[in-house]
């Protein structure tokens, strides 16, 4: 039986098709292990994956790094904050607002009046639900945690984070380069 392929993914990344396409292809056996972004470089460089779907920036010193599509950063509020009137917010729209900062995330806005409590994504949604503060996370990050009782408005003048493949440059062998095939689309017959 051949070997088990690991590929990691933070909060937010969406692997299931890349992981279908494997599959279909594949006798290889799959498994997708989800991640955390303090830990997503660690365990692409010590081995306990073999790939990494990670959320930019990575120190990209020995690894290979396709960068595979942005994201829109947004702001979560309770359903009566100001901003559900607006389509977009910008950060001066928010410069009296506390701001409750998951633990995961890697972007922090250049706004040091703001406090800074760490919790899970999960828990920051809940507590901005119940009226304390904002979070800004990316979209993906907010439609997983989606509640009934927030909103979330994009943020326009905030640079957007970008969500990419990541494995050790002294491991390109068939299994990696076929699944970096299958990210990029190519077909089952088509060569690197």
């Amino acid at each position: 039986m051949a070997e088990r392929f690991r590929v990691g993914f933070v909060t937010g990344a969406t692997p299931d098709k890349w992981a279908r396409a494997w599959r279909d292809r594949r006798r290889q056996p799959l498994t997708m292990v989800p991640i955390l972004e303090s830990e997503q470089e660690v365990d692409v460089r010590d081995g306990t994956l073999d790939m990494a779907l990670v959320r930019l920036p990575v120190n990209r010193d020995g690894l290979h790094c396709i960068t595979l599509y942005a994201e829109v950063p947004v702001v979560v509020a309770g359903v009566e904050h100001f901003i559900a009137a607006a389509d977009e917010v910008s950060l001066a729209d928010l410069t009296d607002e506390q701001l409750v900062r998951p633990h995961a995330s890697g972007w922090r806005p250049e706004a040091p009046q703001l406090e800074w409590p760490y919790m899970s994504e999960k828990d920051a949604i809940e507590t901005v639900a119940a009226g304390t503060g904002i979070v800004i996370v990316p979209m993906s990050v907010a439609r997983l945690h989606h509640r009934k009782d927030v909103i979330q408005r994009p943020l326009r003048d905030v640079a957007s984070t970008e969500i990419a493949l990541v494995w050790r440059t002294d491991r390109d062998d068939e299994a990696t380069q076929a699944f970096v095939g299958v990210v990029r689309g190519r077909s089952a017959n088509s060569s690197r």
